[in-house]
């Protein structure tokens, strides 16, 4: 068993549906799966900041945007001085289809790119409906990205897609490892978002009593665990909560014998608030 600790750290109004976050200096950046906004949180001064990643040509609304219309942003990672927002490709939604971008030093945005052909060639590849495919999770490796396959459609497919490319041509070399994730309360756990620490990538992973990647069902907790990008081999998995679904980590200390993470909540609510956990396991 791994010993850890998780309590609550922030709350911050103003943010609903939270699906991935990153930590910066004293910056908190955040996304929701119902927003087509980037948050910036700073932890001094306690406010937020709100960044558009909606191309010009968008005239809908910029948050809670519903189900049917929103481009679920689930997946945020940083490649030198941007920060990469990744839609899920879920729910057989052209929309979910689109990566967005932001320099967080210069403070600019820019146009997002069409994943459609990616997406399709990694469901060819990873041999992956399109009723199970959804990407939760992105991580960023200099060429290298991981993206986190999560197992919440009929297949319950787990799993591990190593890109070898430059994400500005779409053009990668592909590697993907079905990654197998235990039970929590009877309903299968699938992944929800990652960090690079290392050579290891630490993960969370929620389980909901729903069999579709569209709807959402009734949560049954979430774990964390961590992936030997060498061996590609789940080296553990700990349950950290039984009623949180938690969406997204990002490293917030390293203390040399433990790990401080910071963790956010979907709650599936039209709630603007979010709770940030902070939590902290042994290496």
């Amino acid at each position: 068993m791994q010993k850890f600790k998780l309590e609550l750290l922030l709350h911050i109004m103003g943010i609903g549906s939270a699906s991935g976050l990153f930590f910066n200096d004293n910056s908190l950046f955040l996304i929701s799966d119902n927003s087509n906004m980037l948050y910036e949180y700073n932890m001094t001064d306690k406010t937020t900041s709100k960044i558009s990643l909606a191309d010009s040509t968008y005239t809908g609304p910029l948050e809670n945007i519903p189900k049917k219309d929103k481009q679920d942003f689930e997946a945020i990672t940083k490649l030198d001085n941007t920060l990469y927002i990744f839609g899920s490709g879920s729910g057989l939604k052209e929309n979910r289809n689109s990566l967005a971008h932001y320099n967080f030093k210069t403070k600019t945005t820019q146009a997002p790119t069409d994943l459609t052909d990616l997406y399709l060639g990694m469901q060819s590849f990873g041999e992956i409906s399109p009723e199970d495919f959804n990407i939760e999770a992105a991580v960023n490796d200099g060429t290298i990205w991981y993206l986190f396959q999560r197992g919440n459609g009929p297949a319950q497919q787990n799993g591990l897609f190593t890109l070898d490319g430059d994400i500005n041509e779409i053009y990668f070399q592909i590697i993907y490892n079905p990654i197998t994730l235990p039970k929590i309360n009877g309903a299968q756990a699938s992944f929800t978002d990652a960090v690079k620490v290392g050579d290891k990538l630490y993960f969370i992973a929620a389980a909901e009593k729903s069999g579709s990647t569209y709807l959402d069902g009734e949560v049954a907790g979430s774990l964390i665990g961590c992936i030997d990008i060498e061996t590609v081999k789940v080296e553990f998995t700990q349950i950290i909560s039984n009623k949180n679904k938690f969406e997204g980590i990002t490293l917030y200390k390293d203390k040399g014998k433990s790990l401080e993470f910071l963790l956010c909540e979907d709650t599936d609510s039209d709630a603007t608030e979010s709770d940030i956990y902070k939590l902290t396991i042994d290496k």
